[in-house]
This record gives C-alpha cells, structure tokens and sequence, in this order.
C-alpha cells in the first residue's frame, strides 16, 4: 500500500512538448540575469508543478555553481535532464536559450549595422555608458556569498585572488584564462601542502594551462578565432555571465577589430537588456565578426560546453559536489573571476569618451548600487537619456 501510495504521490514526467512551453517562457520572460532565472525555475519545478524537491532544486544549484561556464544556463538543462533524460535537457536548454538569442540577433542587426540611425547610436551610447556600473553592481552582489564559500584555510588567500581578478581584467585582456586557472591552480597546491595530504590530488580534470596558452595565442582569425574566443566564454565563466567581459574585450576590439569599443558596449548592453543567459552577449560579439552565421557560431560554441557537462555528468553530480578537488579549485578561480568581474568595469569606463557619458555611468552606478533598481531599467533609462542628449545636439559616439 505504501508503495502504491508512493506512486501515486509522484507527479508524472512532463512531456516534451510541456517542456518547450515552460522552459520556452522563461527564456522570454527572463529579464534580470541568474537571481531571476533560478527564482523562476525554483517556482516552476518545485512550488508549482513539484517536479522536483525543494532538496533536489537546491542541490542542482549548488553543482552547477561548481561547474564552470553560465550557471543559470546549466540550471535549466540540469533540470530537465532531470525531468526527461538527454532528450529533455536539449529540448529544454534550447528552449531557455534561444528566445533571447534571436532578440539578441535582431538588436545586433540594428546597433550594430554599418551606418544605423543617429537616435539607435544614441541609445546604444546612453546604455553602453552605464555598463560599467552594471558590472560593479554584478560582482557586489556576489561578495558575500564568495567569501561565504572561502574556507577557513583559503580566506588568508581569497583577497590576493580577487586582487589578482581585479588586476588582470584591466590589463591582460585574453590571457586572463590563464590567470583564473592559475589561481585555481595554486589554490590546489596551497591546500594541499597545508592538509599534508592528497587533497590537490590528480590535476587532469582541469584545463591544460599550456593547451589553453596555445589556443590564446594561436587562433589567428576568422571563424577560428570566433570559435576560440566563445570557447573561453563557454569554459571560464566561473562566478557569473560577467566575466566574459574581460574575456571578450580585448580580442573583439583591440586584436581582430570586429568592432569599436562604443559597439562593444553596445553588444555589453543588449546581453544585459535581453531575456535568457548574459552569455548571449557572445552572439552580438560573433554578428560583429560574421554577420548571422558568426552569432549562431559563436553561440553554438559558447553554449556547447554547458550541455556537455550535462549530458556526459549529469549522473555524477552528487559525486561533483562534494569533489573537494572541485571544491579547492574553485575557491581560487571562483575568487578571481569574481574580481575579474570587478575589474571588467576599467576597461569598459576606459572606452566612454564624451562627459555626458561618464554622467550616465555615475547616475547608473547610483540607481544600481544606491537606489537598488534593476539592471534592465537602469538600463533603458541610460538609453532615454542618450536618446534626449544625441536629440539636444549632443555628441554621440560611433
């Protein structure tokens, strides 16, 4: 009877075409980056279907945080994996990303066309100004849940890493892989000499440092180079969406020349104002570097990993969150990619040019950091007031 009770008391599996929908409206409505996808995703699996357990939800929270690339991204295909196997975890995870892929497209397609109108550069120069802002605000917002995660041991190290991530995102560009892995790395070591046991143990499930320096130094343009630049997207987003930022910067704008910094700001600003993952600015970066075919291979690319470490781990999960391998890695290059997030608002400031624009910047740093508005509509309101300047006469950046 118990069993049958049992059975009977478990919600059946959703069908694919359920899922489409669920995951589907999420990816529309998900506006505000990975609080409000995990609040969604928590509210539809466990408060209101009961697919999941409150447990269940909690612990997949907590091993997709251990992986490296878009957390909330690999949420949603975790859940569905869980829901539906490998068939579901495609179903769904497309489902999430795609609707703010093809926004992203579309807003790419109009900010950064070769000669768009005088108010789309306007509003594109008014949100590109307040990015650095959104950046503090992003790795503020993750501190305390950081230094939370720091044990005991690490927390005499975790400043020098976050120093090191603040640091290396203003300076080293595309060779800040090599640092967030570095850390990790030493992190390892410095565990393990301080337990005087295995604790670093086997090193092979972390990325080759000398693989990822060729790869750095070696793709040498077009379609390669894209790909590599959202393999690093995909692979190193430890600690949140903007630590891409870094990532992407210096190779979009500075080595390949696939667009201006205002444009880069602007593809900065359509990631943050779109539904879905903040990896999605990835595909404005590819439309600069390849018209449509460069963001949907750049999106591939980026997301590809994502699903990987589902469908291949998924059923090692519970073994992954409590790797203390994972775990003293991360304590490294989760330290430092939360202060490359950080130090990605130098290079962002460093691009504005006009005074109006460091204006926008501070007025956005005060509604964020002081008035606690959300991102999306400090960020339309940057783009009005661009608007309002470039129709008043103002300057407007190209």
């Amino acid at each position: 009877m118990d069993l049958v009770a049992d059975v009977a008391a478990t919600p059946s599996r959703p069908s694919l075409v359920t899922m489409v929908r669920a995951w589907g409206r999420i990816g529309c409505l998900g506006f505000g980056g990975p609080p409000t996808h995990i609040a969604m995703f928590r509210q539809l699996c466990v408060a209101d279907r009961g697919w999941l357990t409150a447990q269940d939800f909690e612990d997949a929270i907590a091993a997709c945080n251990l992986l490296p690339g878009p957390a909330s991204t690999q949420l949603s295909i975790y859940c569905a994996w869980r829901l539906r196997g490998r068939a579901g975890a495609l179903v769904g995870g497309l489902a999430f990303i795609v609707p703010g892929l093809v926004a992203v497209l579309a807003l790419a397609a109009l900010f950064l066309a070769g000669a768009p109108p005088w108010w789309v550069r306007a509003a594109g120069a008014g949100a590109g100004a307040a990015v650095a802002a959104v950046a503090v605000h992003a790795g503020v917002g993750l501190l305390p849940a950081s230094w939370r995660r720091a044990r005991a041991v690490s927390r005499a190290r975790w400043p020098l890493y976050l120093a090191a991530g603040i640091a290396g995102a203003a300076t080293l560009g595309p060779w800040l892989v090599l640092l967030l892995l570095g850390c990790g790395l030493v992190e390892l070591v410095a565990r393990r000499v301080t337990l005087g046991h295995g604790d670093g143990g086997r090193l092979a499930a972390i990325p080759p440092l000398p693989l990822l320096a060729a790869g750095t130094a070696a793709a040498g343009g077009g379609l390669l180079a894209l790909a590599w630049v959202a393999v690093k997207v995909g692979l190193l987003s430890y600690g949140g969406g903007f630590v891409i930022i870094p990532l992407m910067q210096a190779d979009a704008v500075d080595r390949y020349h696939w667009m201006t910094a205002a444009q880069f700001l602007n593809a900065v600003a359509l990631g943050q104002i779109t539904p879905g993952p903040v990896v999605h600015t990835v595909a404005a970066v590819g439309y600069a570097a390849g018209g449509v075919v460069g963001g949907l291979v750049a999106a591939a690319v980026a997301f590809a990993p994502s699903f990987g470490f589902i469908l291949v781990g998924g059923p090692h999960f519970d073994r992954l969150r409590t790797n203390p391998r994972m775990r003293t890695f991360l304590d490294g290059a989760g330290a430092a990619a939360l202060g490359a997030i950080l130090g990605s608002a130098i290079p962002l400031a460093l691009a504005l040019h006009t005074g109006w624009e460091y204006a926008v910047l501070a007025g956005a740093a005060v509604l964020l950091l002081v008035a606690r508005r959300g991102v999306v509509l400090t960020l339309l309101a940057a783009a009005l007031t661009g608007v309002i300047i470039g129709a008043a006469g103002g300057p407007v950046p190209t």
